[in-house]
């Protein structure tokens, strides 16, 4: 009983940000639906194609319903795309060619997307010519302009912003703060694309950023924009030129987007988005709860909780490797998949350091459905988000409090 009067003082301290996460949520879900209504979406929509996939109706149209919700003139969204890092990886090949340079103003990006960018001997953009560089953030986690003015050159073609924290204690990005800054980088001559990794981002604002200045924004389909039903796949949206070039290499030079089947169907895809708003807003008031509760009783936590989160993930802090494992063995135990397994860290492909990961999910891997994870090293952060129902977040949270 105790716990659960501690569960209920907290969400009585939200109300009023639970209200502006569902107000933001109405917002998203008019959008989306203003989307489904301007391209007259159909039963046929949602049929598969074999072979080369020529006049893929569902396809196509999929792109087009992205981009218009996403506030984009055009989209790519694929089964084929088989990650965010994949998409992101498509992406920046298609943009970029030997002697460019890839410059990074929101620092070091995210591990797995590292050994894209400067790999050794591994088919990297390094290994086909491509710079890198990328400065750091100021004291406070936001962009420094200053670092950004003295590094830039004209090589610069891609200047890269990574929306949310990855595995730093950063708060992520606003769609505020995105397109203050793509207004100061154009400031400097900036004549290329600027690309953001929304990854976490999509519907958690009234805005993406493609709204506000960005001109690519790249995302997977199995975290916030699958709305939990997609089984797999990415989107890349934006200028219609930028999405022409990455066609060209999704696909081949010669084709494009012409071609691309894919027997399935799309409906768990169109749907997916249209459940989108919803499932974003579930997630965003579990990762609330969550922090408010463990603000509570002392860990350290981010974002700060005197706005609504800029994205669906959310950093705790513990004082021992044993504590974060246990918090994040609870999230895989009160899961309503593999929730009899106990979840070890180990050597994952992409990532630097031994990881642990929790995802009892019904899209294998999907972290738009409640799960944790963290690098099981100092300082001891479990990352945790999702949550395809807010009851699904609240019952976890009733399970770690018994256990802490």
């Amino acid at each position: 009983m105790k716990v659960n009067k501690f569960i209920e003082n907290c969400e009585k301290k939200l109300a009023e940000k639970f209200r502006l996460a569902e107000d933001i949520a109405y917002f998203n879900e008019s959008k989306v639906l203003d989307a489904f209504n301007e391209y007259n979406i159909a039963l046929r929509h949602f049929n598969g194609t074999t072979g080369y996939g020529y006049d893929d109706e569902g396809r196509d149209t999929l792109g087009k319903l992205y981009a218009k919700a996403f506030g984009a003139e055009a989209g790519i969204v694929s089964p084929h795309l088989l990650s965010g890092t994949h998409a992101l990886t498509v992406a920046l090949f298609g943009l970029l060619r030997p002697n460019d340079t890839l410059f990074c103003i929101s620092g070091m990006p995210y591990d797995t997307i590292r050994g894209v960018i400067f790999g050794e001997n591994n088919g990297s953009l390094k290994d086909f010519g491509v710079k890198f560089d990328y400065c750091g953030l100021d004291a406070d986690g936001k962009f420094d302009k200053h670092a950004i003015k003295s590094k830039f050159n004209d090589s610069v073609k891609v200047v890269y912003i990574q929306r949310s924290r990855g595995y730093e204690l950063r708060d992520a990005f606003s769609c505020g703060e995105i397109g203050e800054i793509c207004k100061f980088v154009h400031s400097l001559g900036f004549k290329g694309c600027i690309f953001v990794d929304n990854c976490y981002g999509e519907f958690v604002e009234k805005n993406e950023p493609t709204e506000v200045g960005a001109d690519i924004i790249v995302g997977s389909l199995i975290k916030n924009a699958g709305g939990g039903l997609a089984p797999t796949g990415g989107y890349i949206c934006g200028k219609q030129n930028y999405i022409d070039l990455i066609g060209k290499r999704l696909t081949a030079p010669s084709i494009g987007l012409e071609v691309g089947s894919y027997e399935g169907g799309y409906r768990y895809f169109y749907q997916g988005l249209y459940m989108a708003p919803h499932v974003v807003a579930q997630a965003i008031k579990t990762s609330l709860l969550i922090g408010q509760a463990m603000g509570e009783l002392g860990y350290k936590n981010y974002p700060s909780l005197d706005k609504v989160p800029h994205d669906i993930t959310r950093a705790i802090q513990f004082d021992s490797a044993e504590k974060m494992v246990n918090f994040i063995r609870e999230v895989q135990y009160a899961s309503p998949v593999d929730g009899y397994v106990t979840c070890e860290p180990w050597d994952m492909p992409g990532y630097d350091d031994k990881i642990i990961m929790a995802a009892g999910t019904f899209v294998s891997g999907a972290s738009i459905e409640l799960s944790a994870d963290g690098p099981v090293k100092p300082p001891y952060i479990a990352y945790f988000q999702g949550g395809l129902t807010y009851e699904h977040g609240k019952y976890a949270l009733d399970r770690i409090l018994n256990k802490l």
